[in-house]
């Protein structure tokens, strides 16, 4: 009977450590996709300005490779919660890892529908103003992206607080980009395309609320309450702000 509950201690204790073992490549695997996503950020901000059709195409095509990574990591999220039962600290932590899965497999869908707009206006004049404005936001948000990442694999919970932050400068580019766009209205052609580059505005917007929702799971995950860093029921101050 000793030598049974002896073995049966073994094996629980291999159990754990294999258990634990996936749970670290887990976090890897988050970051190899975060890299992926934040890449094609930038790649998708560039085809902007150089409306490149192979650009265009590599940013698409290589959102088979951010999707892929991610259902690998829901896959395995899967099986490793069926593994055995988590204990508070080891289920908080999976629950954060496919809360972040989700947030930069958006991210990548984010780069594609950016390119699309660059294709869909690649025969319309563009503003310099407005191609700066954006290069702006996306200089804000891609660090972000990586300052969010880098909060959860270091579990450090003042640089996830800094974040909403950090997205300020992007929410009021945001909200000031309609100045620039009034600013085309005696050009129709440059009015169409400015006025999709709005489209674009708002989806870097995104990209920086996504950043933030990855701190808000980080706070939880060090903390073990979950509590939004905004307050959505509070309006945003007019664009003048």
């Amino acid at each position: 009977m000793a030598r049974t509950g002896i073995h049966w201690m073994a094996r629980s204790m291999r159990a754990r450590r294999h258990f634990h073992e996936e749970l670290e490549a887990l976090e890897l695997e988050i970051l190899s996709l975060g890299e992926l996503a934040e890449r094609a950020l930038g790649r998708a901000v560039d085809v902007l300005t150089s409306r490149d059709d192979a650009e265009i195409d590599a940013v698409i095509a290589g959102d088979d490779a951010i999707d892929e990574r991610y259902l690998d990591i829901e896959r395995r999220w899967l099986e490793l919660l069926a593994l055995q039962t988590p204990v508070a600290g080891d289920l908080r932590l999976l629950s954060v890892i496919i809360h972040v899965n989700l947030h930069l497999e958006r991210i990548g869908d984010i780069a594609v529908n950016i390119v699309k707009i660059a294709r869909a206006t690649k025969a319309l004049p563009a503003n310099q103003g407005i191609l700066t404005h954006l290069r702006e936001m996306a200089d804000v948000v891609r660090p972000m992206i990586r300052a969010s990442l880098d909060a959860f694999v270091k579990r450090d919970l003042e640089l996830a607080q800094r974040l909403p932050e950090m997205d300020d400068p992007v929410d009021r580019l945001n909200r000031s980009m309609y100045r620039e766009v009034a600013a085309c209205s005696d050009d129709q052609d440059i009015l169409e395309w400015a006025i999709r580059m709005m489209i674009v505005s708002r989806q870097l917007e995104r990209v920086g609320d996504h950043a933030v929702d990855i701190g808000e799971q980080v706070a939880f995950l060090l903390t073990g309450e979950f509590q939004e860093f905004t307050d959505a029921s509070h309006p945003e101050v007019g664009p003048g702000r």
